[in-house]
């Protein structure tokens, strides 16, 4: 899979999606520290990648979007320790592959992954 990593996802994270194989970019590798949310969402669109995010706004950004839209995964994790942040992005993988494949809203709680399949309806 391919993914942009947010600015609040942990480098240790990318490092892990890379050691199996994954496509990761990490704003900051390309200097996109202050890039604002509807171009970190316009990017993955253009790139084809699923957003790695923290930050709840991409949950709005995605319902008023239309033609592309990329999969996000928001971790909303009260334990924000990048083995944890690992740990529950493993579960959301085996949950929502498909889901992010063609096209989804994941959002990796506590206990539970819940899947909202794109568009919204």
């Amino acid at each position: 899979m391919r993914f942009l990593a947010d600015m609040g996802v942990s480098h240790r994270v990318v490092e892990h999606l890379r050691a199996e194989s994954h496509d990761v970019v990490h704003l900051s590798e390309q200097g996109l520290q202050r890039l604002p949310n509807g171009q970190i969402f316009q990017k993955a669109a253009a790139e084809q990648r699923i957003v790695l995010t923290f930050d709840l706004d991409f949950g709005e950004i995605v319902a008023g979007a239309s033609g592309s839209i990329p999969s996000v995964i928001i971790f909303r994790l009260h334990n924000t320790r990048s083995e944890h942040v690992v740990e529950r992005l493993k579960v959301a993988l085996e949950q929502a592959a498909d889901a992010l494949n063609t096209g989804a809203v994941v959002s990796v709680q506590e206990g539970r992954v819940r899947v909202r399949h794109l568009p919204f309806r």
